[in-house]
């Protein structure tokens, strides 16, 4: 055409007419990006004149675009509700797995205290060698001895510098090798020969810690006697609550800053 629809004239020819029917079948499939106004012949009244008609023209586009755009909202949606679905499962998963771990002292029917089987996986105190509180005792073997508390504990002694209810201090000792490998000085460890948890457990303990001895293999224990010496040297020389925190390199400066050391411990050279 020479002259554009715009253009036109209120009276077109017929071959302007047949051009613009044209025109219009060749747009109506095609997607339509930005509303453009365009013009169209209809019959009214048995006289040919231009309209303009947006809504006509583009409502087929736009449908299609709106069409897409809801799709695509939806997918987006859809994703976001599996993501935030996920995420919660897994706070969930791990709130569960947290209450199910705690450590907390376990005794059979008959008072016997359960050897916490994760014990390993606790906080890490210290280790010592040979080390003996009666000077009369000999020994014919060397041993090593490590020290473990469970996290809870660790958790509130660290923010307070004392020692929780249901706190548990596993001592394990192990024999010291000194021919292994490429080894030629010095010792290293070897197999546990035994281990020993002092438990703070006020509502069943009279004096408020007991001791329990496991030999090697066992998962039960009975409570060791309160008659027996350890309870008098722990509670004698203990730097804080019955405990040898003096011996623990990460307990004793809390402990100073907190200012919780026993007095008798204070006044030992």
């Amino acid at each position: 055409m020479e002259k554009t629809v715009s253009e036109a004239s209120n009276m077109p020819m017929e071959s302007q007419i047949n051009a613009i029917h044209r025109h219009l079948e060749d747009r109506r499939d095609r997607r339509i990006e930005a509303p453009m106004m365009r013009s169209y012949y209809s019959a009214r009244g048995g006289k040919g004149t231009l309209q303009p008609t947006v809504r006509t023209v583009q409502r087929g586009g736009w449908r299609k675009y709106l069409a897409v755009r809801d799709t695509m909202a939806m997918h987006t949606a859809k994703k976001f509700s599996i993501i935030a679905a996920a995420t919660l499962l897994a706070w969930i998963a791990l709130a569960q797995t947290a209450s199910t771990t705690k450590s907390s002292p376990e005794y059979t029917r008959d008072g016997e205290l359960r050897l916490p089987a994760n014990y390993r996986e606790w906080v890490y105190l210290s280790s010592g060698f040979d080390m003996s509180y009666n000077p009369a005792i000999q020994m014919d073997h060397h041993m090593f001895d490590n020290v473990f508390v469970n996290p809870e504990a660790w958790r509130a002694f660290a923010a307070s510098g004392r020692w929780p209810d249901q706190t548990m201090l596993v001592l394990e000792v192990r024999g010291a090798e000194s021919k292994g490998s490429i080894n030629q000085r010095g010792n290293f460890q070897g197999a546990v020969m035994g281990l020993e948890v002092h438990v703070k457990d006020q509502a069943r303990f009279s004096g408020k810690w007991a001791f329990f001895g496991f030999p090697s293999g066992t998962t039960t224990a009975k409570i060791i006697p309160q008659t027996e010496n350890c309870y008098s040297c722990h509670s004698d020389h203990g730097a804080l609550d019955t405990t040898f925190v003096q011996f623990y390199p990460t307990l004793l400066p809390i402990a100073k800053e907190k200012g919780t050391l026993s007095t008798a411990y204070q006044k030992e050279p």
